[in-house]
């Protein structure tokens, strides 16, 4: 016959079971989310799912008064593409003399290259490329849409994710990490024979391990 649980064990069993229901149903959500992606991005090179992009180029014209600076065009872009965020990366390339050109030998002035401004804006569904020489009229545009599988790996890797959505994926970080410690956890103080356990779960520690040196 089982010997009976005492009370004070029996609630925190108890406590340990609601916590570990309401933990998952949390991460239930961006589980399946991070699961399906990151089952994609382990076997991209074999499964047959491809991460389908849309490419457009397209020119921009800057009308009388363009931007003085590149932090001033990168707000005219935003303002221009339909309210993208903050670029993700801003590359500013100063005026220099034209490398193909050779004072000494030539005799007269050397050629100018214009100051040089690219401005990269990224989501996880789009990612914008603009391209600008400092006196013409125009900003080159690459646009390129991201298929679905895409958009989940970026979302997965966080690629162009705002700090909200950041946040939001620690927490599920943080609930893997308590579900795992709430179910063993409950293991122990719900079996009576615990050796079974405690070999699964030092072997899963020990591959993990050995894989992460070995890598």
């Amino acid at each position: 016959m089982k010997s009976r649980m005492n009370p004070s064990r029996a609630s925190l069993v108890a406590w340990l079971r609601k916590t570990h229901g309401w933990i998952g149903l949390w991460g239930a959500t961006l589980g399946l989310l991070f699961g399906f992606s990151g089952i994609w991005l382990n076997h991209r090179s074999v499964l047959p799912l491809k991460p389908a992009a849309e490419r457009q180029e397209s020119r921009l014209e800057l009308g009388q008064s363009p931007p003085a600076d590149a932090a001033a065009m990168a707000l005219w872009l935003r303002q221009a593409l339909g309210g993208l965020p903050e670029p993700t990366a801003v590359r500013v390339e100063k005026a220099r003399p034209v490398p193909w050109a050779d004072a000494a030998a030539s005799g007269v002035a050397v050629a100018q290259q214009p100051e040089h401004w690219t401005f990269n804006f990224y989501t996880p569904g789009l990612l914008i490329q603009a391209d600008h020489w400092v006196g013409n009229r125009t900003v080159s545009v690459r646009r390129t849409d991201n298929g679905i599988v895409a958009t989940l790996a970026n979302m997965h890797k966080g690629t162009g994710m705002s700090v909200a959505w950041i946040l939001l994926v620690d927490t599920l970080a943080g609930s893997l990490i308590l579900l795992s410690l709430s179910g063993l956890s409950l293991w122990m103080l719900t079996r009576r024979v615990r050796a079974v356990g405690i070999a699964i779960f030092g072997t899963a520690f020990a591959i993990t391990a050995g894989l992460a040196l070995v890598h």
